[in-house]
């Protein structure tokens, strides 16, 4: 294989998988490759010490049987009277035989202590490398990838909650909790979503870094596989020519493979399961979920108010973040933001339950009762929340949205007249449309249909003071005119 093909091969244009919120590929594929790999280079490697270790055990075994070759000549030639005891005789032959088969017994000695001294130390810290290798890319990577499998549990979780959710939606007409509201639950997926690809991206990341090390790692073991090969070959080539010849033929064999010759291979057969450093990121805005754009996440109406200040203390308005939904709930957020924070309305109003006050300029009402979670909501009862817009179109375009989430069946609405500032009623909703008369009453004494349909008995005290008041004052005044 050509030394210059150095990128990965690309993988095709991402498809739809790839875009979808919680992909369906396992995360630890890539780590988990990366680490059998690792394994597979510790075997070859352990392959090695147990050749060298065996040809070890071999010299130390030969410097043992030579000293056996040894004994039979180690007595002096019987009748050796008979030869020359000088040199270049048969005497000297015999001791030239003793003096070489004594080194041999010496040479495979000395073999056998540098193998095990020189030769395998290599290819054991060479393993050690691996084995922390592989330590590296399972408690680090690995443990990354189980990250993510958990957050990836938890956006599902919350994904299957918006589609429990929407289902529900269709089947019980939209009423329902604020915190079961659809477009709740999708803002809060949007923020898991969020967590979620950071942990991918920051593992992704740590893919690359280990990748990319892989080449250069490979090639520092193929380039001490040739080292220890080397001096196996300095070393027990020595012993024979025919021998040398063989550790010749492996060390060549050895040499001839290039550092990345092995890396390269690997790529173009699994290439398709690493990680491509040239894919662009994953972001929140291009991944796909079900029932992303079901039209009950969808709102009728949403923007910033400032509203008026409920605490008796303070007479200054707050803005926030309101939202009028498809399950006809007017929801109160700090803001617009879905990824800082777990977005949770700070304040509910069923508005079927509620009565809108009709915009007077910038301004308009709506009584309700606050129903979401929190203890303070739930001890305090109705009461009138009075609301500024931009200008007075956008006022007219809350109420009418307001309205329309109402329903036909919803309470009817008020002009700011019908109550003194302030004052907190007690109301009951009405059970059927706005008729006409209801509208004309509305029209000349600013009261709802919701109040004209209102018992006697469940007028609030201070609706009557109100009542008696103005009877009074009435009373007065003819008296005046007689």
């Amino acid at each position: 294989m050509s030394g210059d093909s150095q990128a990965l091969p690309v993988r095709k244009a991402t498809n739809i998988s790839d875009l979808e919120a919680v992909p369906d590929i396992d995360p630890t594929t890539t780590a988990g490759l990366l680490a059998e790999r690792l394994q597979a280079w510790k075997h070859a490697v352990g392959y090695l010490e147990d050749y060298v270790g065996a040809v070890e055990k071999v010299h130390k075994a030969h410097s043992k049987e030579y000293e056996k070759v040894l004994k039979t000549i180690s007595h002096p030639l019987k009748e050796g009277a008979h030869f020359d005891q000088g040199l270049g005789g048969v005497a000297g032959f015999f001791e030239n035989m003793r003096v070489n088969t004594q080194a041999m017994i010496n040479s495979n000695a000395e073999t056998e202590k540098t193998l095990k001294g020189s030769v395998l130390p290599i290819l054991e810290r060479l393993h050690k490398e691996i084995k922390a290798k592989v330590k590296e890319v399972s408690h680090g990577v690995e443990k990354g990838a189980k990250e993510i499998e958990k957050v990836r549990n938890t956006t599902q979780k919350h994904i299957e909650l918006l589609g429990q959710h929407t289902a529900a939606f269709e089947s019980t007409g939209g009423k329902m909790n604020p915190n079961d509201d659809p477009y709740v639950i999708q803002r809060g997926v949007i923020h898991r979503l969020n967590k979620q690809v950071i942990e991918e991206n920051n593992h992704r990341n740590d893919l690359i870094n280990v990748q990319d090390s892989f080449k250069a790692f490979e090639a520092h073991v193929v380039e001490t596989v040739q080292q220890a090969m080397d001096a196996l070959n300095q070393v027990a080539g020595g012993q024979a020519e025919k021998t040398r010849a063989l550790y010749t033929d492996m060390l060549g064999a050895a040499q001839r493979i290039p550092g990345d010759f092995e890396w390269q291979g690997f790529v173009a057969r699994e290439g398709h399961r690493l990680v491509d450093p040239n894919d662009p990121p994953r972001t929140v805005e291009e991944l796909v979920f079900p029932n992303q754009n079901h039209s009950a996440t969808k709102p009728i109406i949403e923007g910033s108010l400032e509203r008026k200040s409920r605490n008796k203390l303070s007479w200054g308005t707050q803005s926030g973040y309101y939202v009028v939904t498809p399950s006809k709930y007017l929801h109160e957020f700090k803001d617009d933001d879905n990824l800082r924070y777990d977005p949770k309305p700070e304040l509910s109003i069923y508005l079927p339950d509620a009565v809108i006050g009709a915009p007077s300029g910038e301004k308009f009402s709506v009584k309700g009762k606050d129903k979401s979670k929190s203890i303070s909501s739930k001890i305090a009862g109705t009461s009138e929340l009075s609301f500024k817009a931009h200008s007075a179109a956008e006022a007219q375009k809350w109420f009418e949205a307001i309205r329309t989430a109402a329903g036909a069946t919803g309470s009817a609405y008020e002009s700011p007249s019908s109550s003194p500032s302030g004052t907190v009623s007690e109301t009951k909703p009405s059970l059927g449309k706005i008729d006409a008369t209801a509208a004309h009453k509305e029209q000349d004494t600013g009261i709802t249909g919701a109040e004209t349909v209102s018992s006697p008995t469940e007028i609030s005290p201070i609706a009557k003071q109100d009542t008696m008041k103005s009877g009074s004052a009435t009373d007065e005044k003819k008296a005046a005119a007689a």
